[in-house]
């Protein structure tokens, strides 16, 4: 890294640029914190709310009139540490700008969460005040884990009745083991909601009642009961940072003086490792609490300079890691994370992880080998575009134009090698046919489902080989009714569906040997391809993996990859009821080949023949998509509720009380939740609600087995 990593170009230094995401349960108040955020940085003059269709970052038709955020947009913004007797706090009152991305809270657009989480340095994952730690909650925070991002958490809806901020804290550390620690404690809670005991500062932040903007506040001393408060939970806070900071273990040692200023450095450094969470609390439609929450931000969460070193590798040899750290004089080097197609044309969302890249500059894309020139850079600000010349790292934009990008795609300078760890993307569990309404719109609709599956990578679209028809597979009902409403408003082509269909899988459960001798003679040059594999079954969710252990030259070298390509076809289609396999090792061990009439045709149609032989003496079973179901419900309709659930083969686990509700939580099969939702309020007089969202595949059970295969194989049952 250079002495000073920042270009004399750029505006903003990389010290005094955050780049977060706000993530969450659905309805916890993402979209409502961001349009906060951006009101009290003066980005917008007007608060807009999600229930009006007026949010900032909620710029969709489907998401304004659904009051649901579907894609993560990207906003940013600048802001001045807040002073305190006249002296800023912290940064000398310098100048920040917080990059934000406000993702999606509904489990079917799970893969704006996980792809915004892949390319930003921290995250503030909000709680609700009453409901706490939520099912998609769980997920955000496996998702941040799985990228090391670290976290403020913000206990939202401290205004609301049965809000407990103590009980949110808890929630978060045994349910989600996190080492959360106040930083920011309410002051009262419901209608009582005052302000904040900033514990750090030792201070009350009180704001003023005549101000409904909530941008009038007054700094005061603690109450004797505010004081106890604020001494235990710094305490608290001061033990901790002992064991997990090492300056400050050693003053401890030391017996020196530990200062505001220690501590605050010092949780700095333990939140930036993932060692301790900061918690805030406050009321983002209530407007209370969010300017220090933007403070915290700045102190605890970290720069493009503090933040982990990206990760890549060699294209083609994965054994060597490249580290890559943020310096605008370095090579250039960007993940696409995202693709979207508008009026402007097509985007590359892009974050910039080393170098900087300029209009006019040529990339190179690891994967194709293809060099392109960037001819448009632009700066997102929700749905508006600025146009800007230069790109530093640390910084996110999007290239205008570019073709052949996917998501996950590296850009690099020519010659700089890399490629960098690619978000990863769940399987989608749901799918059903799709026409258009008229014929002339076929070439439209073929046209507008590339587009979309471009962007979306848990949308996937196939063609049935037996019926012809076309198959779109996502992560729910709602995920697949919105592209095709955006189909219909974008592309202006009206579609049929058919009834959604879940997406089964098959696996095998013993290990079998494939052998298969393809011979055909025809006259003149005829077919031979001969392979010997073994299968058996890999552990839950490791996929397919194959290991070539041919030796001897039995197949000669040429043919393998046609082996291997084979291989992974012949997963494709099971033999149970057709469905996709799952979750096998392939060992290729050998074969024979024909001086004339081998080649890699013979041997690709060899291996898929070696792998179906193997298929039907492996004793494959069928496995079903298992959703993880949560209800909350008044007591006096909980029996109703888990009869209702264990009518739909699902698995009761456990039975809470939360806020004088009843929760209960099951794992129950996909293919038994259609229709849930308008069952569950018919058994609870609409009192009860839900939330869904996948878990893992299990065998299907016999007794259910015979009816899928029929359904299939287009028999009446």
């Amino acid at each position: 890294m250079s002495a000073d990593p920042n270009s004399p170009k750029r505006n903003m230094p990389l010290q005094r640029t955050r780049n977060i995401g706000i993530a969450a349960h659905i309805d916890a108040g993402k979209t409502t914190l961001t349009e906060r955020v951006l009101f009290y940085t003066g980005m917008i003059h007007r608060i807009g709310e999600v229930h009006d269709g007026q949010a900032t970052t909620d710029w969709m038709e489907q998401e304004q009139e659904r009051g649901i955020t579907i894609t993560s947009a990207a906003v940013s913004c600048k802001w001045k540490q807040l002073e305190e007797d006249g002296v800023f706090k912290n940064f000398s009152g310098q100048e920040q700008r917080v990059n934000i991305i406000d993702t999606p809270g509904h489990v079917d657009f799970t893969a704006e969460v996980e792809r915004s989480l892949r390319v930003l340095d921290g995250a503030v994952v909000v709680f609700c005040g009453v409901a706490g730690v939520q099912p998609q909650s769980e997920t955000v925070w496996r998702q941040a884990s799985k990228y090391n991002v670290p976290r403020i958490v913000f206990v939202n809806k401290m205004d609301r009745v049965g809000a407990n901020f103590a009980n949110v804290v808890d929630d978060v550390r045994n349910t989600l083991k996190a080492n959360a620690f106040p930083v920011l404690i309410p002051i009262g809670a419901e209608d009582q909601l005052k302000g904040q005991i900033d514990v750090i500062n030792k201070k009350a932040v009180i704001y003023a009642d005549d101000d409904v903007f909530g941008s009038t506040y007054t700094v005061n001393e603690l109450s004797d009961d505010q004081l106890a408060q604020a001494e235990e939970a710094y305490g608290a806070l001061v033990e901790e940072l002992v064991d997990a900071d090492e300056e400050i273990g050693l003053k401890y040692l030391e017996e020196e003086e530990i200062t505001v200023e220690d501590v605050k450095a010092g949780l700095r450094r333990a939140t930036i490792a993932n060692k301790i969470i900061p918690v805030a609390g406050g009321s983002a439609l209530g407007n209370k609490g969010i300017q220090y929450l933007i403070d915290a931000v700045v102190d605890y969460l970290p720069s493009p300079l503090e933040a982990a070193a990206a990760e890549g590798h060699k294209p083609g040899d994965e054994e060597e890691i490249i580290k890559v750290t943020a310096d605008d004089h370095a090579k250039f080097c960007a993940l696409a994370f995202k693709l979207w197609s508008d009026k402007f044309g097509k985007q590359v969302f892009i974050r910039v992880y080393s170098g900087s890249v300029s209009k006019g500059d040529q990339v190179v894309n690891p994967r194709t080998g293809k060099k392109e020139r960037v001819g448009r850079l632009v700066q997102i600000q929700s749905n508006q575009h600025t146009d800007i010349d230069t790109c530093f790292s640390g910084d996110i934009a999007a290239i205008v134009g570019m073709k052949g990008v996917k998501t996950g795609d590296t850009l690099a300078a020519p010659g700089f090698d890399i490629m960098l760890e690619p978000p990863a993307f769940p399987e989608p569990v749901i799918s059903m046919a799709i026409e258009p309404k008229t014929t002339a719109d076929q070439e439209k609709m073929s046209h507008a489902l590339a587009r979309l599956s471009d962007e979306d990578p848990t949308f996937v679209v196939s063609t049935d080989e037996e019926t012809g028809q076309t198959i779109i597979a996502g992560m729910g009902e709602l995920h697949l009714e919105v592209l095709q409403d955006r189909m219909k408003r974008e592309h202006s082509v009206q579609t049929n569906a058919g009834q959604p269909q879940i997406a089964y899988r098959e696996t095998i459960t013993k290990i079998t040997d494939g052998d298969y001798k393809l011979v055909k003679q025809t006259g003149g040059k005829g077919q031979y391809g001969h392979v010997i594999l073994k299968i058996y079954p890999n552990k839950r969710g490791a996929g397919h993996t194959i290991d070539n252990k041919v030796v001897g030259g039995d197949i000669p070298r040429e043919f393998i990859n046609a082996c291997l390509s084979g291989i992974k076809e012949a997963m494709n289609t099971g033999v149970v009821a057709g469905y996709p396999v799952v979750d096998v090792h392939v060992d290729l061990l050998g074969g024979s080949s024909h001086d004339v009439d081998s080649n890699e045709q013979s041997f690709k149609m060899a291996a898929i023949l070696a792998v179906k032989e193997a298929l039907r003496n492996a004793d494959c079973v069928l496995l079903e998509p298992i959703m993880t179901v949560e209800v909350d419900t008044p007591d006096e309709f909980q029996g109703a509720i888990v009869g209702d659930l264990n009518r739909r083969r699902g698995k009761i686990g456990q039975l809470d009380t939360k806020n004088e509700l009843c929760v209960v939580k099951s794992e129950v099969p996909l293919a038994e939740m259609f229709g849930y939702s308008t069952d569950m309020r018919s058994l609870s007089s609409g009192r009860a609600s839900f939330s869904m969202e996948p878990s893992h595949f299990e065998e299907v059970p016999k007794a259910v087995l015979n009816e899928i295969i029929e359904k299939r194989m287009g028999v009446a049952a």
